[in-house]
């Protein structure tokens, strides 16, 4: 048995699956499967997986199109190890990567989530750190708060993730009714029963870039993390009710960009009001309230700064 299955949701990724998955089999720690679900892509993703030549790689076909959820759970139910590393079709891992999350399994054996640091890339030619909340971690160790580091920005990405596998026979698998921020509902049923085990060494490349990614999708018809069902864990966890309040903010102002007020609404008088509770501060309570078409102005702006290498938020 392999000591980690490679998960791999494939969905028309054409452009970006075969550098994937050399990512995978150029990796200095060897052993390893990779479990390839193919999602009734409309392009020719599977016909250019089945180029890269491995006996490592299986192909799990689906029958019809079920989304990034239900792919993730598919590979976890098939997968032969007890560690299962999760990677997109488009995202990059360093050769070092795999050895790295084995050194954190094996460091940290009360760990059950293990993972590595990333960049975002944004063209070929930008490549942004994300500044997160995670302070004095120069080594690996034992990620002491996960939803208080995470209030500014993810301290990992779904490519920079591996999970043991009993985690999911403790809480399931991913949601498969949500479709926008599926990671959102994972991490917080995961982090809030389980020890992370973290390196600060960036190892994975997120790129932002390519085909249906999450950051280019419409909100229009997708389904959300339901943060008022964490709300009772959040009672006695103030970090995690900053996360709750947190990731509603950023939900809210998407809402507001695509000119859905009613969603927007919703979220926004779901945020505590007391900035002492809920993390927010001034200038993203005052976002909340700008009219859509200066948000969508804003947001036009920012990708412009991206394209350049300059990252701006409201954190």
């Amino acid at each position: 048995m392999a000591f980690f299955s490679v998960i791999i949701p494939l969905y028309n990724k054409e452009n970006h699956i075969q550098d994937t998955l050399r990512s995978v089999l150029n990796q200095s720690f060897q052993d390893f499967e990779v479990l390839i679900i193919e999602d009734c892509s409309t392009d020719n993703s599977r016909i250019k997986a089945e180029s890269v030549i491995s006996d490592k790689i299986i192909i799990i076909q689906h029958k019809e199109n079920q989304g990034l959820s239900a792919s993730r759970n598919t590979g976890i139910l098939n997968a032969n190890s007890d560690y299962l590393a999760f990677l997109d079709a488009d995202d990059i891992w360093d050769e070092k990567y795999l050895a790295k999350i084995f050194e954190l399994t094996q460091n940290f054996p009360k760990a059950h989530l293990f993972a590595t640091n990333y960049v975002e890339v944004y063209s070929k030619k930008v490549t942004i750190s994300p500044s997160t909340n995670l302070k004095k971690f120069d080594s690996d160790g034992i990620v002491p708060d996960f939803f208080e580091s995470n209030l500014y920005q993810n301290i990992y990405c779904p490519s920079s993730l591996c999970v043991k596998k009993e985690v999911f026979e403790k809480i399931g698998g991913y949601d498969n009714t949500i479709n926008y921020g599926e990671d959102v509902d994972f991490n917080i049923r995961a982090n809030y029963l389980f020890k992370l085990a973290y390196s600060n060494s960036a190892l994975v490349n997120n790129i932002m870039y390519s085909e249906n990614k999450i950051t280019n999708s419409s909100l229009k018809n997708k389904k959300i993390t339901n943060f008022t069902y964490y709300e009772p864990l959040a009672k006695t966890n103030k970090s995690l009710k900053m996360y709750l309040d947190i990731n509603r903010y950023m939900m809210a102002l998407n809402y507001k960009r695509q000119n859905d007020l009613v969603n927007w609404k919703m979220l926004k008088n779901s945020i505590h009001k007391n900035p002492d509770i809920s993390g927010l501060n001034n200038k993203q309570r005052i976002l909340l309230e700008l009219p859509t078409l200066v948000l969508q102005l804003i947001s036009k702006i920012k990708l412009i700064l991206l394209k350049l290498g300059i990252k701006i938020s409201s954190f």
